[in-house]
């Protein structure tokens, strides 16, 4: 099983691929914490210091060589499939899953959480709406191309189960 989680910020690929991995018994990945692990910085200060375009390529280098296990399930960041042909990549080496909870329920969980992403720290509540909502637009033409699209607020391991190992 070669597995990529996609979806937004706050979409839940994080905590349903800890859930997922350890379901199927695959070796899991944060594909932003392997990212962080290697450059030794956050990555916010990847991008301060050495730009988006530096990390797009890392994020792509690490992507492919990750990729070349047996099985695995990778939680892809958010903007992941949107560069480098990494969507058309992931599709052709194993299984997308794009995860898209409502709008509301991803602006919910990032408000709690906002210290944490630096991209969103300094938006209030309402120019948070605006950003996701934006960047959504974005990046659903991407996300779209998955293989499995699991647009539920209420999912659980069964609904995972279901669709992929059924497919």
């Amino acid at each position: 099983m070669k597995i990529f989680l996609l979806g937004f910020m706050g979409a839940g690929k994080s905590y349903w691929g800890k859930q997922l991995a350890d379901h199927w018994q695959l070796p899991f990945y944060d594909l932003d914490d392997v990212i962080v692990a290697a450059e030794e910085m956050a990555i916010s200060d990847i991008f301060a210091t050495k730009g988006e375009d530096y990390f797009r390529e890392k994020e792509s280098m690490l992507l492919r060589e990750l990729s070349r296990q047996e099985h695995f399930l990778i939680s892809c960041g958010g903007g992941t499939p949107c560069f480098q042909d990494n969507m058309d990549f992931m599709n052709e080496k194993g299984t997308t899953i794009w995860l898209n909870p409502s709008l509301e329920t991803m602006v919910e969980r990032l408000q709690r959480k906002k210290s944490k992403r630096p991209l969103i720290q300094d938006l209030d509540d309402e120019d948070l709406l605006d950003f996701v909502e934006k960047k959504l637009a974005e990046r659903r033409p991407f996300y779209e191309q998955s293989r499995h699209i699991i647009s539920s607020d209420n999912i659980s391991l069964d609904t995972f189960t279901q669709n992929i190992e059924h497919a």
